[in-house]
């Protein structure tokens, strides 16, 4: 039976979000309706409100989440109602040529649940990421759900989602950041710390923390940064290279996703080293880059999808290494809101008050 629930629309572009009632029909085959626990706010839930994802309005809004399964439909083995879970956007095929060659984290077929869920007039919602979890229960596709351990926090959890995940998999997964290492971080907003975090994890022997915003620098140090370059009032690729016995970086991760700090990305780094761009930029975004300096540089420039993490290997690992104590996913968590703060929320991310505002549900 279809239900009612509270939800967050973006109902056009720019335009303030609100709570509506939504209407989640009963799962279909290969589906799963799950009561979520807590949702971060994410930067591109607000890319999504300001129309530089797509037009596809209404949206219900909200990705980074985690819960409970209520129910599921035909064919559903892999979680069963009562389950808790994390809410993943890349639910992999299975059968696609990257999934055949065994390499699922590139999945170029992933899916979402089939069904709409709609306003109570009917009209159709574009879900967030396929997930749309700004709302007291959602409907995904069964494979969206990944089972963890159910005594973590859902607050911590539901960050694994998206933000957290990508910024961790960005240095571990896409970087390949090695023991001993030196990694730069380009903007430290909740991917980029979650980069350091991830960087400290692999071993690096120095993490530098760049970014515009002296705050953000601070909280860098408390996730691991050793080194610090505020880049508005300093050069950071000369900072990098200084810090690095004048060769720069073995990586250098660039969690804004402009132009420009692309461009200090690729001329920080060491002779060999390695890019990895985790920060998305808007479809008007150009690069331009000498073609003799990527030659001649060599390594590698690397885009990282969901830091190249696949979803049922990355999700119970970090969970467990939060729960022995050897990373804090909770420091990501700033503040709890409820479902009718999220505007102020996305005041407060664009100013860089917050790591994450999290939504908690009754």
């Amino acid at each position: 039976m279809t239900q009612q629930v509270q939800g967050v629309i973006a109902p056009g572009k720019n335009e303030p979000v609100r709570v509506e009632t939504i209407l989640v029909p009963d799962p279909g085959p290969g589906e799963a309706v799950v009561r979520i626990q807590a949702c971060g706010v994410c930067h591109t839930d607000l890319h999504y409100k300001q129309g530089g994802i797509n037009d596809d309005f209404p949206f219900l809004l909200g990705h980074e989440a985690a819960g409970i399964v209520e129910s599921v439909g035909e064919g559903v083995t892999d979680v069963a109602p009562g389950d808790f879970v994390i809410l993943n956007w890349r639910a992999v095929c299975g059968q696609c040529r990257a999934c055949l060659r065994g390499r699922p984290q590139y999945c170029f077929d992933t899916h979402n649940a089939q069904q709409k869920m709609t306003l109570l007039d009917g009209t159709e919602l574009s879900p967030a990421l396929g997930i749309g979890a700004f709302a007291e229960k959602t409907l995904v596709a069964a494979g969206q759900c990944t089972k963890v351990d159910p005594s973590v926090s859902p607050a911590v959890a539901g960050l694994l989602g998206c933000g957290v995940m990508a910024g961790i998999g960005a240095a571990i997964n896409t970087g390949q950041v090695a023991r001993g290492d030196s990694v730069a971080v380009i903007g430290c907003g909740g991917v980029g710390d979650a980069a350091i975090v991830g960087a400290r994890l692999a071993g690096a022997a120095k993490i530098i923390a760049v970014d515009i915003d002296d705050r953000k620098l601070q909280t860098a140090r408390t996730m691991g940064a050793t080194h610090t370059v505020n880049s508005r009032t300093t050069d950071p690729v000369e900072a990098i290279r200084e810090l690095t016995g004048g060769f720069g970086a073995d990586v250098v991760i660039e969690a804004v996703g402009r132009p420009e700090t692309y461009k200090q990305a690729f001329y920080a780094r060491d002779l060999a080293g390695t890019v990895v761009l985790v920060g998305v930029p808007t479809p008007d975004m150009r690069l331009e880059l000498p073609l003799i300096d990527v030659f001649g540089r060599g390594g590698a420039l690397k885009s990282s999808w969901y830091g190249d993490c696949l979803p049922s290997r990355d999700f119970p690992m970090l969970v467990d290494l939060h729960q022995q104590g050897r990373i804090d996913l909770a420091a990501f968590v700033t503040e709890t809101i409820g479902l009718g703060d999220i505007e102020k929320a996305f005041a407060r991310m664009h100013e860089g008050d917050v790591l994450r505002s999290v939504v908690k549900f009754a």
